[in-house]
């Protein structure tokens, strides 16, 4: 009996000793070691909202040089690995910060006076200064940045991408023209499209009113952007019911020029129409107030857009009108696009708007806009925004933040990603949906 406790011994001393000299041995080994041969590429998979994204591709697109070094860029299409081109959502590079451009721009708007000098004399003026005070209601994640920061351009685009949105919309001015608050940035749609491409987004371009913009410079402006622009891999088209695959511009306060004028340029008959030429497109008209769908049908546009996130504003903008306005596009053979966003406050730069504040209600009111356009059966959904921070209609991650004399406003309780998932969820479901309506 003894002989045989002893082996027992013996035996559980070489199994502890064999478990011991095994433990030491995986202590010994990198992250990588034993990995890299069998999966490559697994390192660089992106890292989004803080979770590995498993089913992101990883197929290198071209090269691209920041500073002197050139790296092979993956693409990747969101954390559940699909996007959708028929969600559109509206952006914007007019940011400015000191590391990039020397100063702070957009940041440190203006606070607007209102039109009535009464009115106007209750409010304070003056303009933000950054960065404990920025020109918002939330404070970004990225802090009051630059979009000319190449980082930020790609967490821009990791992004969108996390929320299925596969078109972004670019807000647009000719060269050497901005808006009253900032500075040209013609000079970034370049480097837009490359960071477009590498995560298989598409760009559609946003062009905005300048001064002496009517249909002739407008013709002169699509035939730059499509000469320019038209042959790069994340340039967008739309394939419209006639099976034509036309670039898609949306045209922002198109009712500022008469639709007299716009006839010109996009009915077959115009002085200097665009149809039939090489520079035909898909034309997107803003519908504000109820008379504007006539305009548009009149003008020769191929649709109208709502923008407006904030349900009430404006006729186009209320979701109790967008299936009168549906009925409208479907018996004149336009297309309804309707625009949804979180929710909407500008008072950091519109102090005196309140009232068209929309509460976000930790995204229930999201929900009810995008569950207002799929109720119409659309083509196509345009978000409202995807970094519009100045009206807080924003999606981008945005953070708790809280200087000295202001309390930011956030996502609580839930995480910086919370309206990034719930456009994906909705997406996917638009998608789902939209297969049902053509079966």
């Amino acid at each position: 009996m003894a002989r045989l406790r002893r082996k027992a011994c013996v035996a559980l001393f070489l199994f502890t000793l064999f478990i011991f000299g095994t433990l030491m041995g995986l202590r010994t080994l990198k992250p990588t070691d034993g990995f890299s041969n069998l999966a490559p590429g697994l390192e660089f998979l992106p890292i989004l909202g803080g979770r590995m994204s498993r089913e992101a591709t990883a197929s290198p697109v071209q090269s691209h040089h920041h500073g002197g070094n050139t790296k092979t860029a993956l693409s990747n299409s969101g954390p559940k690995g699909t996007i959708f081109y028929d969600v559109h959502i509206f952006y914007y590079t007019w940011y400015g910060s000191p590391h990039m451009d020397g100063k702070y721009i957009h940041w440190d708007h203006i606070l607007v006076p209102h039109w009535d000098p009464k009115v106007a004399s209750s409010y304070p003026r003056g303009r933000h200064m950054p960065p404990e005070d920025i020109a918002s209601s939330f404070y970004p994640e990225l802090n009051p940045y630059s979009s000319r920061d190449p980082d930020v351009l790609e967490s821009h685009m990791e992004q969108i991408g996390a929320s299925a949105a596969g078109v972004l919309v670019l807000s647009w001015y000719p060269p050497g023209l901005a808006d009253d608050n900032g500075e040209p940035a013609e000079d970034l749609v370049p480097a837009v499209l490359d960071a477009a491409y590498r995560h298989n987004l598409k760009v559609a371009f946003h062009i905005q009113p300048y001064r002496g913009r009517n249909d002739q410079t407008l013709h002169e402006n699509i035939k730059y952007i499509i000469d320019r622009y038209g042959d790069h891999g994340a340039f967008y088209r739309f394939t419209s019911s006639t099976g034509k695959n036309l670039p898609l511009f949306y045209i922002y306060d198109s009712y500022l020029t008469p639709s007299e004028s716009w006839s010109e340029f996009l009915t077959p008959s115009g002085s200097h129409s665009v149809r039939g030429s090489a520079y035909d497109s898909m034309f997107i008209a803003l519908i504000v107030e109820e008379r504007h769908k006539h305009d548009i049908l009149a003008g020769g546009f191929d649709g109208m857009y709502t923008y407006f996130a904030s349900n009430g504003f404006s006729f186009g903008s209320s979701h109790h009108n967008w299936k009168a306005i549906k009925a409208f596009c479907d018996g004149n053979n336009l297309l309804f696009i309707p625009s949804v966003g979180p929710g909407y406050t500008d008072t950091s730069i519109r102090p005196w708007n309140n009232h068209n504040t929309r509460n976000r209600v930790n995204g229930r009111y999201y929900e009810t806009a995008l569950q207002a356009a799929l109720n119409v059966r659309p083509e196509v959904v345009t978000i409202t925004s995807f970094n519009e921070w100045h009206e807080g209609t924003q999606i981008e991650r945005a953070m708790p933040k809280k200087t000295v004399t202001r309390v930011y406003l956030d996502y609580q309780p839930h995480g910086p990603e919370h309206y990034l998932e719930l456009t994906r969820s909705w997406a996917e479901q638009f998608k789902k949906e939209k297969q049902q309506w053509l079966m």
